[in-house]
């Protein structure tokens, strides 16, 4: 209906004799009309018959997704005197309607996955997916798990970028975030000091969800979790230490030791990888150099799960093995 009408305009005969005449379809005719309308109200309808000339002969190249790209900077070429104020107008409220319809929704399903959607403005969007980028990036791997014949690295598909949203939310300190009732934003898990050392444990999330003792374990050494631990009659005996996370400067002298993940065969550069305690923070080790390295996130997963043994080599290295 809205290209019908706007055909129905002297304006737009060129659109409409391009249209019966198949050098356009009604979608690049529909952008052509709306790119077309959108232009400001100053601009004269000789302007506005150049624009439709330009973007007919552009249509014989792009698609409908291209040329609507065209459109919105169309008044860079036929008026660039008034294009880039008219711009810069244009991508305020367009930002202000993708702010205000921002969302986020959230469900579990009972079975340990909780599935979400959201809306943000595209900026933001575009942090994101760098963010993700960033953890899941191919070049943190060798070229054999992600090159392809012609040597070209593969972008991270679904499941590494969902790896990495989880690692990226694992990554968030808790003292950075707002506080609410007096306290950081951050979940806490409560399990008795003696399950949390055996290998088949669960604790409880403040949330009523149920954890393993590996999995506490692992995010207790990285990440914003606080673990509440509990003796035989359930009194709290520590509620987090003063300095869970290496600060800065271990996180270099680490880095600048290691030189990456100490995971024999591993390339994983430092700044890419987690700070491991050798010995566990849940169980009382300190958060200092000495008993500290540096893993890539696989590895450090492997650090903390019942199924891997770690053992360690001379030269700082450790190795991984599957349990027999």
């Amino acid at each position: 209906m809205r290209l019908a009408d706007a055909l129905d305009r002297e304006l737009y005969e060129p659109v409409r004799h391009a249209l019966a005449e198949g050098a356009v379809n009604p979608e690049q005719a529909l952008v052509i009309t709306d790119a077309v309308d959108a232009l400001p109200a100053e601009v004269t309808d000789h302007v506005r018959e150049k624009a439709i000339g330009i973007l007919l002969d552009d249509a014989r190249h792009h698609d409908a997704k291209d040329l609507r790209r065209i459109g919105k900077r169309i008044l860079d070429v036929v008026a660039p005197e008034i294009g880039e104020a008219h711009e810069a107008k244009l991508l305020a409220a367009e930002e202000h309607r993708a702010l205000a319809s921002a969302r986020v929704t959230m469900s579990d399903d009972g079975h340990g996955t909780t599935y979400g959607r959201f809306q943000v403005p595209t900026a933001t969007g575009d942090t994101l997916r760098k963010m993700l980028t960033a953890i899941a990036a191919p070049k943190r791997h060798t070229g054999a798990d992600h090159g392809d014949d012609h040597g070209k690295v593969r972008r991270p598909g679904p499941e590494r970028m969902g790896r990495a949203f989880v690692e990226l939310l694992d990554r968030v300190p808790a003292d950075t975030l707002p506080k609410a009732g007096g306290v950081n934003a951050t979940v806490v898990v409560t399990i008795v000091l003696e399950d949390l050392r055996r290998e088949s444990a669960v604790g409880t999330l403040d949330t009523g969800h149920r954890l393993s003792a590996h999995a506490i374990r692992r995010l207790a050494c990285e990440a914003g979790i606080i673990p509440a631990v509990l003796d035989g009659d359930g009194q709290v005996l520590d509620l987090g230490r003063t300095r869970r996370f290496h600060n800065r400067a271990q996180r270099t002298a680490m880095a600048v030791r290691d030189r990456g993940c100490t995971t024999e065969g591993c390339d994983v550069p430092p700044w890419l990888c987690h700070a491991h305690h050798d010995d566990p923070w849940s169980q009382g080790g300190s958060t200092d150099v000495t008993t500290g390295r540096l893993l890539c996130p696989r590895h450090h997963q492997h650090a903390h799960d019942p199924t891997y043994e770690i053992r360690h080599l001379p030269g700082g290295k450790v190795a991984f093995h599957r349990r027999t």
